[in-house]
């Protein structure tokens, strides 16, 4: 059972497993009479073989980010070596973190690349009743810790902005200046006895998208790092299982399968997937959506069809000097035709 799989650096994929397993797929060239497809290069297994909480992939500075049994562990990338304890130790007692998502778009760097200086990232780590910041780069630095007396369950960061939600509210936290601002309720749902989870989408370099079960639907409200409300809203009849960015569209998986995607812009629908049809293979389940960065490739058999050379009839540059003709330039008509290509056999 897979319980968080992250797709990035174009060609990898990286799945964490509920037994502590950490696998890494590459995708391999096609031959003449088969497609392109992603092959496993490792299989490791993480200490305590405790499910595989998440993981956070920062190609700017060739790292892997794993959270497994309370404990933030420390890869590299993209071969996943462990990075040696005598550089960095594991950090413990973790609840989630959460890496600035303005670090995670830088790209990554190539051994062919002209050196260029390395930024560090840098990230929040959630414990049981406070915060703690910290900048990664060859070493681990700690920076500063924030109390948090309610705790937090999830949280996403963008910038000096960290929003948090505990397992009641959501909440905004100036990181600069270690003030919380207090935003919506998770359920507004008079039955507390459902459980709702927790979304936090990081939208712009100040701005987040968080959820909020009513009882009858889930409103999507837009919120500013200094709390305040922008745009309009999103609906959807039930409070989606997953939610995934792409600008300016976010696309979110419902109980039922069903798939809506919104404009950002507009706040309406602008595209609805149905669930697979009853008795589809297991293959066909919809299990989560999941953002690249980078983006991520996928095999396709049509790569001969798209790149099958067609003739194509060409026009010349400015015709070359001809005779002369009262000052002017005619250009022979022979030198204007031009033939068409014959397509070729790939």
């Amino acid at each position: 059972m897979l319980t968080f799989v992250l797709l990035e650096l174009g060609s990898e994929i990286y799945v964490g497993c509920d037994n502590g397993e950490l696998l890494r797929f590459a995708l391999q060239a096609s031959t003449s009479d088969a497609p392109d497809s992603y092959a496993l290069l490792s299989r490791q297994s993480l200490p305590n073989e405790k499910p595989i909480d998440q993981i956070v992939l920062a190609p700017s500075i060739s790292r892997a980010l794993i959270l497994c049994d309370r404990q933030i562990h420390f890869y590299t990338l993209p071969a996943l070596d462990v990075v040696s304890h005598n550089l960095i130790k594991p950090i413990r007692n973790v609840i989630t973190f959460a890496v600035d998502e303005q670090h995670l778009k830088r790209p990554p760097q190539f051994s062919n690349d002209i050196p260029v200086p390395v930024e560090p990232i840098e990230f929040c780590v959630i414990k049981r009743s406070a915060v703690s910041l910290y900048s990664l780069r060859e070493r681990l630095f700690f920076q500063k810790e924030i109390p948090l007396p309610l705790g937090g369950v999830l949280a996403r960061r963008t910038g000096k902005y960290l929003c948090v939600a505990d397992r009641e509210n959501y909440g905004m936290i100036d990181l600069e200046h270690a003030s919380m601002i207090p935003l919506l309720p998770i359920s507004q749902a008079p039955d507390t006895t459902i459980a709702v989870k927790p979304s936090i989408t990081v939208i712009t370099e100040s701005e987040f998208l968080i959820l909020s079960w009513t009882g009858a639907s889930t409103l999507g409200v837009f919120i500013t790092g200094d709390g305040d409300p922008v745009r309009g809203t999103l609906e959807w009849p039930s409070h989606p299982e997953a939610i995934s960015l792409d600008y300016p569209y976010v696309t979110t998986l419902l109980p039922n399968n069903t798939i809506e995607i919104h404009s950002i812009e507009t706040q309406s629908i602008v595209q609805v997937i149905p669930a697979p049809l009853e008795g589809s293979s297991p293959g066909e389940d919809r299990k989560v959506l999941v953002t690249c960065q980078n983006g991520f490739f996928i095999p396709s058999t049509q790569q001969s069809e798209k790149l099958r050379m067609t003739p194509q009839r060409l026009l010349r540059k400015p015709a070359t000097p001809g005779r002369e003709n009262g000052g002017g330039t005619i250009a022979r008509e022979e030198d204007n035709a031009v033939p068409d290509i014959p397509a070729l056999d790939v």
